[in-house]
């Protein structure tokens, strides 16, 4: 699908939703596409990206960004704490804060570096045991530890809810945990389900195969 069509829906979801045209963040996810779907979209003025391992992102938006120049860059999988300092290299965001190691790593390297990237925490709303994220009851503390302990600024928190359930209701879950703690940003919805999360107050969707097309995962 065009982006130009994504677009399109992504402003009509607003209009729908009562809110504001620019209320949404559009992060087109381009982990494991091929080299000329990204540079299509790149072509096509678009500048925010996701990827989902540091690894991949390190071996190509290097050579994008000086081509196309400012390009904003999401981290949307999984950090290990020995990837920390690249990931800090290379992202503007990142929406996976998921653990007290993690946490205090960042920290300690932010303030080394004396600049820090948008900070997602990621909630498992649906306590799935082989999903990365703190639980919902487990937010408050965690979220009191980054703060008061690692004075870690939190822009916001993110979900993947389970593939095999409603999304709407981890979506209106994790709304409700970020207004308790005062959150803006809100990293939910994807390719089929970005709908219904802008009418559940997302403020940054994740869009993948429905701008790209299918993944193409590199060969063995």
């Amino acid at each position: 699908m065009p982006l130009s069509d994504i677009r399109s829906r992504v402003e009509s979801a607003l209009a729908a939703a009562g809110r504001p045209a620019d209320a949404v963040k559009l992060i087109a996810i381009s982990k494991v596409q091929p080299l000329d779907r990204v540079e299509a979209v790149l072509e096509q003025g678009h500048r925010v990206f996701g990827e989902n391992r540091v690894q991949e992102a390190e071996s190509k938006w290097p050579a994008f960004r000086e081509r196309y120049g400012d390009v904003e860059l999401h981290l949307v999988g999984p950090l290990q704490t020995n990837k920390l300092n690249k990931a800090l290299d290379l992202f503007d965001a990142i929406h996976s804060l998921d653990r007290d190691s993690l946490a205090k790593k960042l920290a300690n390297a932010v303030q080394a570096r004396g600049i820090c990237p948008q900070l997602f925490i990621q909630v498992n709303t649906g306590r799935e045991p082989q999903k990365a994220g703190i639980a919902p009851e487990a937010l408050d503390d965690f979220m009191e530890t980054c703060s008061t302990s690692y004075a870690l600024p939190i822009e916001g928190l993110m979900a993947i809810p389970p593939a095999d359930e409603p999304t709407e209701p981890h979506f209106r879950l994790l709304a409700e945990l970020a207004a308790r703690h005062g959150l803006k940003g809100l990293s939910m919805g994807m390719s089929g389900d970005f709908e219904a999360a802008i009418a559940c107050g997302a403020t940054h969707v994740r869009i993948g195969s429905a701008i790209f097309g299918e993944r193409i995962p590199p060969s063995r």
